[in-house]
């Protein structure tokens, strides 16, 4: 298995709309790709020295081809869905992982 680990560092007062987008726009928009099987959203809990919120937004696949695929066909499109929406007001860090058997 494989996991696409999207990290976002948002400001505070723009968090709540965030999440609200994030739920019913961004992460729909990704799983309508077929790329990934299912996805997880947390809230990351600890206090960061700026006042903004963590978020980890995760989506799983069973093959590399899909996310190579993903990020090649669709990803480019849905980052910059989030950048005109949000403009500055978050940071992302993505992580790609395996699951180690």
């Amino acid at each position: 298995m494989l996991l696409y680990n999207v990290t976002v560092n948002i400001e505070k007062d723009t968090e709540e709309e965030w999440v609200i987008w994030m739920k019913e726009v961004h992460i729909p928009d990704v799983l309508a790709t077929g790329m990934f099987i299912e996805n997880k959203f947390y809230k990351i809990l600890h206090d960061s020295e700026d006042g903004s919120v963590n978020y980890s937004v995760q989506y799983f696949t069973d093959h590399m081809d899909k996310i190579l695929d993903y990020q090649k066909r669709f990803a480019p499109k849905l980052q910059q869905d989030t950048k005109d929406r949000f403009g500055e007001k978050f940071v992302v860090f993505r992580t790609l992982l395996e699951t180690v058997e």
